[in-house]
């Protein structure tokens, strides 16, 4: 019975990093590709651990994965977080398809270089 759970949670954990990993190469922007590897690289790698935890079953070896997902469920948002602060802040062009800018400015037509370009008050305001 643990080797069908192990082998359910390596396939799914398997499943759910390749999906972050196709979202990273497939995605428009850098916001958004940070969103797809942060959500599914965190399930597919938790999965992975749970999988080695119900494998060997041993305490100190299901301790210690219960904290590496614990440590990946605390760390992964934050960082993703200041990853996409970082990125919003030096300027890195947003995806052409976003409607409005949640933090305040809207993108015209051809994107985020051309506001910043017409807007000097725009830089006035990230800093």
């Amino acid at each position: 019975m643990t080797e069908i759970l192990t082998s359910f949670l390596v396939v799914s954990g398997g499943f759910f990093a390749f999906a972050a990993a196709l979202g990273v190469l497939r995605l428009p922007d850098v916001l958004i590709r940070m969103h797809a590897s942060t959500k599914a690289g965190t399930l597919g790698c938790g999965l992975i651990l749970l999988a080695v935890a119900t494998h060997f079953g041993e305490t100190g070896i299901v301790a210690r994965a219960l904290a590496a997902i614990l440590f990946l469920l605390l760390t992964a948002p934050v960082a993703a977080h200041m990853i996409g602060r970082a990125a919003y802040r030096t300027g890195v062009p947003l995806w052409k398809g976003m409607v409005t800018d949640e933090l305040g400015r809207r993108p015209p037509a051809g994107g985020m270089e051309d506001e910043r370009a017409t807007a000097p008050e725009a830089e006035e305001r990230r800093t």
